[in-house]
């Protein structure tokens, strides 16, 4: 159900309190909620998600992405989140995957990684940047 971009950081579609103890398993160290709270009723609700990571001695974090686009808050926000994961691998969950993939590859762009290695990334996990890629290759320029 996890999907790998790289080895710090896996994606997921929604997740459950299962998945938790499956990405303890994995060594995960935080999870990152993107998903708007109340976006569909059969989404695990986000403070049950928070308890049992705590729980589980993972680190949790929300930073609700709508599907009325990013902004640079919550590119920071994601960016800030995965310092103080260290070294320990992150999971980022949104309905599908692909807003966490999204914010994920805007944060490295912003970092000043390679456009073309984060599209490669991204679809080596099997989601598309396109939609975004003129954003990730403006944050990759003012980067260099």
């Amino acid at each position: 159900m996890f999907r790998k971009i790289d080895d710090s950081m896996f994606v997921s579609p929604q997740i459950t309190l299962a998945d938790v103890t499956a990405a303890k398993e994995l060594g995960v160290g935080l999870i990152v909620n993107n998903r708007p709270e109340g976006e569909s009723e059969d989404q695990t609700p986000g403070d049950a998600i928070a308890a049992a990571a705590q729980e589980a001695g993972i680190a949790y974090v929300a930073i609700p992405v709508s599907h009325a686009g990013f902004s640079l808050n919550q590119v920071v926000a994601l960016d800030e989140a995965l310092a103080q994961a260290g070294d320990a691998p992150v999971l980022a969950y949104c309905r599908s995957g692909t807003r966490s993939t999204l914010l994920w590859a805007l944060t490295k762009a912003r970092a000043g990684v390679s456009p073309d290695e984060i599209a490669a990334k991204a679809a080596g996990a099997g989601y598309d940047v396109s939609p975004l890629r003129a954003q990730i290759d403006m944050l990759a320029a003012n980067k260099a």
